[in-house]
Order: C-alpha cells, then structure tokens, then sequence
C-alpha cells in the first residue's frame, strides 16, 4: 500500500522532486499562505473598523454594501477565482507534460482576451447602472439608491483588473508560488485604509464613502502591479497570441461556464442576503456584512490556505489519474480544516456579543449596531466549518476537470439558501437570513462529499474522518466553555473599558486555546500531530 500523502508528507515529496517551478512544499507553502493571509484578515479588520466607527449600520454603508458586493458577484462570475479555478488544471497539466511554450501561448491568449470582454463589459455596467443597481436595493434603501448607483460606478472597473490579476495569480500558483499572492490582499487593504481615512479629512457626510470605493479602486490596482514582477522570475512573459482556435484555449473557457456559475450562484448568496436585509432595515445590510468579515478571519486563515495551496498538488494528482493519492489528500485536507474551524466556530459562538463589541463599537457604532451584527456572527458560527470544507471539496472537482457536478451542487446551495432565508426573514430578520446561509452550507458539504466519492470510486476516508471529528467537537465544547467562563469573570472585575474589554476577549480567547491545543494532543488526533511534526523540523532546520 502506498504512505498517505497527508500536507507533511506532500510536503517532503516536493522539495524532493516538484514537478514545476520553485520547489516549496505544500505544508510550507501552507504555513506562509496562512500568515501572510492572516494578516491581510486583520488589515481588512482594521479597515472595517476604522469604516464601521464613521458610518456604523447606517442606510449610506448598507448602500456601499450592495455597491461593492455587484461588481463582486460579476467578478466572481468572469473573472479571478473562476478563471483561476479552471486554467490552473490545464495549465499545470501542460507544464506536466513538459509543454512549456504552448501553456505560456494559452496565458497569453486568456489575457488578451479578457482584457477585451472585461473592459467592454466594465463600460457597459458604468453606462446602465442606473437601471441596474435599484433591482438589489430593498425598499428601506430608497433614500441612498443615487449614492449606490454613483458608488457602484467607481467600484465596478474593478472587474476587469482582478480579471486580469486572477490569470496572473493562477500562472503563480501552477509554479507553486504562493508569497506574492498572499502579499498583495494585505497591501490591498492597507492602500484602502490609507484612502479611507485621507479622504475623512477632506470629504464629509456620505461623500466620504467616495474616497472608500476610489480606496478599492486603487488597492486593486496596486495588487495587479505586483504580480507583474513576480511573473518574471518564474520565466513568463505575455505574447502577442489571440487564437480562440487553440483547443486548450477552449478547454479553458468550457470549463470557467460551469465554474463560473458554481463560484458565481456561492457568491450570490452573500448579495441575496444583502438585499434581503435591506427589506428588514436600513442597516441590516451592512449588519449582515460586517459579521461576515469577522467570520472570514478564520476562513482566510486556515480552509483558504489550505484549500489554495493544495490546489496544485490536487491538480497534479488528478493529472496523473492517481485517485488514491486525489482522495487521501482531500480527506486529510478535511480534517485540517475541521482542526481550525470547529474551535473557531466555537469561539465565535460563546463569544459573538462581546467579540463584536470589541471590533466594531467605536465612533458612531453604538450597542445597536454590536446588537446586529453579533446576532448575525453567533449563526455565521454554524456554518463555519462546512463553509471552509466546501472550499476545498469544490477545488477537488476543479482539479478533476469535473466542474459541471459542483456547480449542480452550487445551484442547490443557492436554492437552499432563497428558500430558508425568505421563510425566516419576516418572522425573524437578520438571524432569519443567516440561517439561510447556515443550512445551503451543509447540504452543499453532503452534496459534494456524496458525489466526490462517486467520482473517484471509494470513501473519503469517512469513519475516520467522523472519529476526529467528534473528538475536535468534544475539544471545541470545551474551549468555548473554557474562553465564556474566563470572559464572563474578567469582564465582571475589568468592566467595559477598552482595555477591560481587550483584556477579557483576549484572555477568554487565550485560555480556550491553550485548553484546546492541550486535549487534541492528549487525543492525539493526526492532523494535530501533523502540524506538531511540521513545526518541530522547521524549528530544527532553522537552529
């Protein structure tokens, strides 16, 4: 039988013998991804607390919501992950096979491409999105639906340039590239903190949201510029090259039409549960919004890393039809991402209030607005661990160039989620919505482990995976218990101050971790020692 390629393993074989490019291994490409992503997670933090303390949950931000998330929901649908999703298999397979020149003429193709199509429809949305942007503003919204049309028309260029960025990302993914990748987010946040608070001091009232979208705007800009140079020193250069007839060319853009409305129905969601909120109140939108940043800290920092870093290797092992290794990673991919996210769901259960009380009650956010976003964050919880298994269970049909199931599954998801979130939101308002989200979550997680397993004709290592599971449950119970105990008994003796309430979470938080940390290591559940192993040899290699 051949060894479990668990990320240590994967690891070790890489910088051994790697197929293309610079040689890090996936545990260390891992390792890197989550830092430098995890501090993007923060900056972006950073830049919605500074924006939540000018404009709390008012209707102005809920209109600035829904005008970024449109062009998002079209970014997401021609460009940037679902470009990505569907040239990297096809990519990193030409590179495989030694074919060099003919994967840089299919780059180079895609590029020119869609610097066509994105800017022609960059153009048309600027011109119409006047009739185009009421259609997701709510009735309590009426008031700022000028300033979402005008927003929504500085945001929108922004389609074209993460176009452009996502092939140029996924070209540095296919070499195992990941640094300058996970850099530019965080620069990006830090370009649009700077624009923020510059243009507090010379915009006012909802003016100022302008100097936000121009902050986005040139962020995105800034991201683009440097992938460029990292491009050079993996070899590639763009060619003058626009043959439509190349059949990898069109392998590519007949595999983006299902990812792109897999990725494109996932992002929808977010969209409907905005304009969903803007039927429950002014401010429900950018509520829900604002709950869903602190919910994806975690996200970013664990089930994205992973899930992009094993992107390649998966992509690899499907090239090779090697099933086993395919289904062995996957799972082992899983179970990584369960260790993170389970306790972090907890975390962010025991502790909604208090966590948003922390991040966002500042300026002009009162206890109204931590009221409803940390209704919104306590039911963002439960979906947190299926959230980030579906990430990579969807890359894992990706790298099978079988993207027609999960974008089936996509669809479901996405009904899932219409229905619940309108049955519940009149009854229940912004908790109605969420668990609209919550539910289309884990039936999409069942749905793709179902078909996965079809698919490459056996279990993803079920049993054991419920086994570890249910430990990390058992563990995560208890770092909740553990971090609310704590919190509750130094937010007594420290009161509300901002150094009491720093002092509280932060100590709550710390001491469930340690709690946490020391039962799945007294279970010695793998995936824990995995991480322990990889720590302990990066530390020797260092001494």
């Amino acid at each position: 039988m051949n060894p479990e390629p668990t990320i240590a393993r994967v690891a070790d074989a890489n910088e051994a013998e790697e197929p293309v490019g610079s040689g890090r291994g996936v545990a260390r490409n891992t390792v890197i991804f989550s830092i430098l992503t995890g501090l993007s997670r923060i900056a972006g933090l950073l830049r919605e607390i500074v924006a939540s303390s000018y404009f709390a949950t008012s209707g102005a931000f809920s209109a600035f919501t829904i005008a970024f998330q449109v062009p998002n929901v079209v970014r997401s649908l021609f460009a940037d992950a679902a470009l990505g999703a569907a040239f990297v298999p096809v990519f990193t397979e030409l590179l495989e096979h030694k074919r060099k020149k003919e994967a840089f003429r299919l780059a180079s193709t895609l590029f020119f491409l869609m610097l066509t199509v994105l800017g022609a429809l960059t153009v048309l949305f600027v011109v119409a999105a006047g009739v185009v942007m009421p259609l997701f503003v709510g009735s309590r919204l009426d008031a700022v639906q000028g300033l979402t049309v005008g927003l929504a028309r500085v945001l929108f260029p922004v389609v074209l340039i993460l176009g452009l960025n996502g092939l140029a990302v996924g070209i540095l993914n296919a070499y195992d590239h990941f640094t300058i990748p996970a850099l530019s987010p965080l620069v990006w946040n830090m370009v649009i903190l700077v624009c923020l608070v510059g243009s507090n001091r010379v915009l006012h009232g909802n003016e100022q949201l302008y100097g936000y979208a121009i902050g986005v705007l040139a962020g995105t800009a800034v991201q683009f510029a440097m992938a460029i140079p990292a491009l050079r020193r993996v070899g590639f250069r763009i060619e003058l090259a626009f043959d439509l007839r190349d059949v990898k060319v069109r392998q590519v853009l007949r595999l983006m039409l299902p990812v792109t409305l897999g990725l494109g129905l996932i992002n929808f969601n977010l969209l409907i549960n905005s304009t969903l909120g803007s039927l429950v109140s002014a401010g429900a939108a950018r509520a829900i919004d604002a709950a869903f940043r602190i919910y994806m800290l975690p996200q970013g920092v664990f089930s994205v890393a992973i899930a992009t870093v094993l992107f390649p290797a998966l992509s690899r092992f499907a090239a090779r039809r090697d099933h086993d290794g395919l289904r062995a990673l996957t799972a082992n991919g899983m179970r990584q991402i369960f260790l993170m996210l389970v306790p972090a769901a907890a975390a962010t259960l025991v502790l909604a209030t208090p966590i948003t009380r922390l991040i966002y009650e500042h300026g002009a956010f009162g206890p109204r607005s931590t009221e409803q976003v940390a209704s919104a964050l306590f039911w963002f919880s439960f979906s947190l661990p299926t959230s980030g298994v579906n990430l990579l269970l969807t890359r894992t049909f990706f790298s099978l160039q079988r993207p027609w199931i999960t974008t089936g599954i996509a669809v479901l998801n996405l009904g899932v989620n219409v229905v619940v979130s309108v049955a519940l939101y009149k009854p229940f308002g912004i908790p109605g919505i969420v668990v609209g989200t919550v539910v289309g979550s884990a039936a999409m997680t069942l749905a793709q482990v179902h078909f996965l397993r079809r698919e490459l004709h056996g279990r993803l290592e079920g049993r054991r995976t419920l086994v570890a599971l249910g430990q990390i449950a058992v563990a995560a119970a208890a770092l909740g218990g553990v971090a609310y105990g704590v919190w509750f008994a130094l937010d007594r003796a420290l009161g509300r101050g901002l150094a009491g309430e720093t002092i509280s979470v932060c100590v709550g938080l710390g001491a469930g971790a340690v709690v946490y940390a020391g039962l799945v290591h007294a279970m010695r559940i793998p995936e824990a020692r995995q991480i322990e192993a990889l720590l302990g040899r990066r530390l020797q290699r260092r001494a």
